[in-house]
C-alpha cells in the first residue's frame, strides 16, 4: 500500500481531485465534500429503463441503455422522476483510482428519508455500491423512487461515495475498547455483535406519543434540492404510541422511525449502519447508511443523535417492538483526521437529531 490504511478524509479527497482520481468536469459545489465522503452529481442524461440490471464483467451500460431504456431524458432542464419506474442517470464525477483504493456508495441520508431508492453502478460491475480497487471510468446512480415523485436535475446529490484502503473495519473486541473510551452509544454496556447493534425506539418522541410518520400516497412531487419548502402534513402521516408499544409495518408502505440509542463516532473513525440479520425479521431498515466523523460529537454541536430508520416491509405485515434490535454500526478508522467534522460550521443537516424527516420538509 502507498499510505495508511483507513477510511479517506476531506483532505484526501480533496489530495485526490488536484491528482485527477477523481475527475469533475466543472468545479465542486459547496458542501459537495464531506468529512469521510464525496456527494456524487448528475450528469446531463438519465433513461427511464425497463428493469434494473447489473452490466456485469463481460457486457457494458451503454449495451444495457441500448438494449432495456425505453427514452432518453434531458436533466439540464430537470425532469420528474415518477414512483415505481426504475431510471439510470449518468454522474458527472468520474474514478482513475489507484490500484490499492476502493471505493463504496450509498444514498445520501435525505435521498433514503424520501424513500428514493439510489445505488451505484460501474462499468463491469458485478454489484451495486462497490467499486474495486484500481477502477478506471464513469459512474451512473440507478433511481427509483418508492413513495413520492421527485424532481431532480443536473447537479443534483442524491448520493454519496466513499474511499478507502485497506480493511480498516475494527472487530468486535476494539469496539469494546473504543467504546469504553469515547462511549458510542448512550448506555454503559453497549450490545456489541459484530458491530454495535441499536433498537428501535416506539416510547414516544413527545407529549402526544408520536413515534414515527407513514409516508402519504398520491401526493405533489418533491424536489431534490429545495430544503424547507414542503409541509410535512402534505406528505406525512404521523404515527402515535400503541398501548402495546409496537407497530404493525404494512407491506409497500414506508416508515420513519428513529433508534432508541443516541450514536456517537468519534473524530477519528468513520461508521456504517448494517441490516442487523435477515432472520431477525422480514423488514428493511435502512437505505442511507455513511455516518461521517463527528456524528453526535460533544465538540461538533452533538451530544449524541439518534439514527433514523428508513424502514419498509417485505412481502407480508410484521410486528416490531419497542426496543427490538433492527440493525448494528460498523467503526472503521480513519486513514487520516477530517479539517471539518459533522455538524461543525458544515451544512449538516441532522446533528443532534432526534426523530426527523429529511430537510425537505417543515411543520
Amino acid at each position: 500500500m502507498s499510505g495508511p490504511a483507513g477510511i479517506f478524509s476531506d483532505v484526501m479527497i480533496e489530495a485526490m481531485l488536484d491528482r485527477a482520481e477523481i475527475r469533475v468536469p466543472m468545479p465542486l459545489a459547496k458542501g459537495q465534500v464531506q468529512p469521510a465522503s464525496l456527494d456524487l452529481r448528475l450528469g446531463a442524461r438519465a433513461w427511464r429503463m425497463r428493469a434494473s440490471f447489473l452490466p456485469g464483467p463481460s457486457g457494458s451500460v451503454a449495451e444495457r441503455i441500448a438494449a432495456y431504456s425505453l427514452h432518453e431524458i434531458d436533466l439540464t432542464r430537470g425532469a420528474v422522476l415518477e414512483t415505481g419506474c426504475v431510471y439510470l442517470a449518468e454522474v458527472q464525477e468520474e474514478l482513475a483510482l489507484p490500484s490499492d483504493v476502493a471505493a463504496a456508495a450509498n444514498p445520501k441520508s435525505s435521498t433514503g428519508r424520501l424513500d428514493v431508492f439510489t445505488r451505484v453502478i460501474t462499468e463491469g460491475a458485478g454489484a451495486f455500491d462497490t467499486i474495486p480497487a484500481g477502477y478506471q471510468g464513469p459512474l451512473y446512480a440507478e433511481i427509483s423512487p418508492r413513495t413520492f415523485p421527485v424532481l431532480v436535475r443536473m447537479g443534483s446529490r442524491l448520493s454519496q461515495i466513499r474511499f478507502r484502503r485497506g480493511q480498516p473495519r475494527i472487530d468486535d473486541i476494539a469496539l469494546r475498547a473504543l467504546h469504553a473510551r469515547s462511549r458510542l452509544v448512550d448506555r454503559e454496556e453497549a450490545l456489541i455483535q459484530d458491530g454495535v447493534t441499536f433498537s428501535v425506539d416506539l416510547s414516544g418522541f413527545d407529549a402526544q406519543g408520536l413515534v414515527g410518520y407513514r409516508g402519504k400516497r398520491h401526493t405533489a412531487l418533491v424536489d431534490v434540492d429545495r430544503v424547507g419548502a414542503y409541509v410535512a402534513s402534505e406528505y406525512w402521516e404521523p404515527i402515535f404510541l400503541g398501548a402495546r408499544r409496537e407497530l404493525v409495518l404494512d407491506p409497500n408502505e414506508f416508515y420513519i422511525l428513529a433508534s432508541k440509542e443516541a450514536v456517537h463516532v468519534p473524530p477519528d473513525h468513520a461508521a456504517e449502519m448494517v441490516p442487523f440479520d435477515a432472520v431477525m425479521g422480514e423488514f428493511r431498515v435502512h437505505y442511507a447508511g455513511f455516518f461521517d466523523p463527528g456524528f453526535g460529537h460533544a465538540a461538533a454541536g452533538g451530544s449524541g443523535a439518534r439514527g433514523v430508520l428508513e424502514v419498509r416491509s417485505r412481502d407480508v405485515p410484521f410486528i416490531v417492538e419497542d426496543g427490538q434490535v433492527v440493525g448494528r454500526l460498523i467503526y472503521e478508522k480513519m486513514a487520516g483526521a477530517p479539517k471539518q467534522l459533522y455538524g461543525a460550521g458544515l451544512s449538516s443537516n441532522y446533528q443532534a437529531q432526534g426523530l426527523k424527516l429529511s430537510k425537505h420538509f417543515i411543520g
